[in-house]
C-alpha cells in the first residue's frame, strides 16, 4: 500500500500544528509496513543537503511560491500530480485549504483521505476571498473524500451539521509524544531567564492565537506587583509571513520585557517545557491544539481560553478564562503563581501517537481492501 501525503509544509523540524502532527504520525505508519511519501514545500526546506527520506518516510520536495494566499493550493495541485505519477494508492490531504483539490485527486483516479484539522476560515488573518475559498475547500473535502478524519468531536459535529456527512467519518485525535525533560543552562543564560521563573506561550505569531492578550495580562501582573523583575514571559515561536500583526506583537512584547525565542525545536523546546511555571494558550481558534497537549504531557499547569476545542480537552474550570478577557487571564495566572503547583498529573492516554497511527492505518486498509 502506497500513501502520498500533502497539505503540510513538510517534515521534519518545520513549525506548525499540521507539521508536528505529520512528523509524529507518518514515521509510525511507515514502521507498520506502509509505503509513505510526504510532499514538502521546497521553500520551507532548510537542510543543506535536502533529505530524500526521514525515519522511514520518503520525502519529495515540490517547488511552490512562498505566497500566503496561494502557496498551499499550488503545492497541493503539483503534489497530487506527483502522487499519480508515482503510483500511489491513496492521497492523504491535510487541512481544508488543500482539500479544495479533493475532486481533482478523485478525477485522477486516486482514493482520498482528508484530515480536517479545524475551520481555518475562522482565523483572523484571512480576508473575505480567502475565507470563502477555505469554506469551499472544507465543502469539497467533506463532500468528495472517500474518508474524512476529524481531530475532535467538535469538528465531527460541525461537518455533520453543515454537510450531513456522517459516513466514513473517523474521530482520530492529535497526539503527544512522551516528554523529554531536560535542562539547558547555557540556553537559559542566553535568554536571561531562570528555571521555574517564567510563563510560557508557544505558538505561531498570528492574530487568532491572541498572544497580545497574554502580553497585556503579563503587564497587568507587573502593575499589580504580583511578579518581580526576575519573573518573565517567554514567547516561543514566530511567524511564517511577517505582517502588521506580528510586527506589532513583537514591539509590544519588547516594550514589556517579554523574551522572544523565535522558532525552537529539540533540546531548547524540551527545556522550556520542562522548567516553565505554566503554559498559556489564549487563542480564538484551534482544532485540537498540539502545543497544549505537549505542555500537559510535561505536567505544566495550563491556562487556556474557553473556546470549544480547548474545552473538549476537559481541564478543571480554573484552567479556563473567557476568550479575550485580559483581566480574567491575569487573575488565572495570579492563581497559578499563588498556588505554586509544581507538576500536574494529567491523563494523556487518549493522545498516544502509536494508537493514533494504528487507527489511521485502519482507515487506509478499509480503502484498499
Amino acid at each position: 500500500m502506497k500513501v502520498f501525503v500533502t497539505g503540510t509544509r513538510g517534515i521534519p523540524n518545520i513549525m506548525g500544528g499540521v507539521e508536528t502532527h505529520c512528523e509524529e504520525l507518518f514515521p509510525r505508519i511507515a514502521a507498520m509496513g506502509v509505503d509513505v511519501t510526504v510532499a514538502r514545500r521546497k521553500n520551507y526546506v532548510t537542510e543543506r543537503e535536502p533529505l530524500t527520506g526521514w525515519n522511514g518516510v520518503h520525502l519529495v520536495d515540490v517547488d511552490t511560491p512562498k505566497k500566503k494566499s496561494f502557496e498551499a493550493i499550488i503545492h497541493t495541485f503539483r503534489a497530487i500530480n506527483e502522487a499519480k505519477r508515482c503510483g500511489a494508492d491513496i492521497v492523504h490531504i491535510h487541512a481544508i485549504g488543500p482539500a479544495l483539490l479533493v475532486p481533482y485527486a478523485k478525477m485522477r483516479g486516486l482514493k482520498v483521505v482528508f484530515t480536517h484539522h479545524g475551520p481555518d476560515y475562522d482565523r483572523d488573518k484571512w480576508g473575505i476571498v480567502a475565507k470563502a475559498m477555505l469554506k469551499l475547500g472544507e465543502r469539497m473535502g467533506c463532500m468528495f473524500a472517500d474518508d474524512v478524519i476529524v481531530i475532535s468531536r467538535v469538528i465531527e459535529r460541525l461537518i455533520a451539521d453543515k454537510y450531513g456527512r456522517t459516513r466514513g467519518v473517523h474521530v482520530i485525535s492529535n497526539g503527544v509524544p512522551a516528554p523529554e525533560k531536560c535542562s539547558a543552562p547555557d540556553y537559559f543564560r542566553s535568554l536571561g531567564i531562570e528555571e521555574n521563573r517564567y510563563i510560557l506561550g508557544m505558538c505561531r505569531f498570528v492574530p487568532e492565537k491572541r498572544l497580545h492578550d497574554l502580553v497585556e495580562a503579563f503587564a497587568m501582573l507587573k502593575e499589580r506587583g504580583v511578579i518581580d523583575g526576575n519573573t518573565r514571559l517567554v514567547l516561543a515561536g514566530d511567524t511564517d509571513f511577517e505582517d502588521d500583526y506580528s510586527r506589532r506583537l513583537k514591539r509590544m512584547a519588547l516594550d514589556n520585557g517579554v523574551v522572544l525565542t523565535g522558532f525552537v525545536k529539540g533540546v531548547r523546546l524540551h527545556s522550556l517545557l520542562t522548567n516553565a511555571m505554566c503554559y498559556v494558550l489564549p487563542s480564538s481558534h484551534e482544532g485540537l491544539p498540539i502545543a497544549l497537549l505537549e505542555a500537559m504531557s510535561y505536567g505544566l499547569p495550563v491556562v487556556v481560553s474557553d473556546i470549544p476545542a480547548n474545552m473538549e480537552v476537559g481541564l478543571p474550570e480554573q484552567c479556563y478564562f473567557r476568550l479575550g478577557d485580559v483581566e480574567m487571564l491575569a487573575d488565572r495566572l495570579c492563581d497559578v503563581m499563588l498556588r505554586q503547583v509544581p507538576w500536574v498529573n494529567y491523563d494523556m492516554g487518549s493522545y498516544d501517537w502509536n494508537i493514533i497511527a494504528q487507527q489511521t492505518r485502519y482507515v487506509y486498509e478499509a480503502e484498499t481492501t
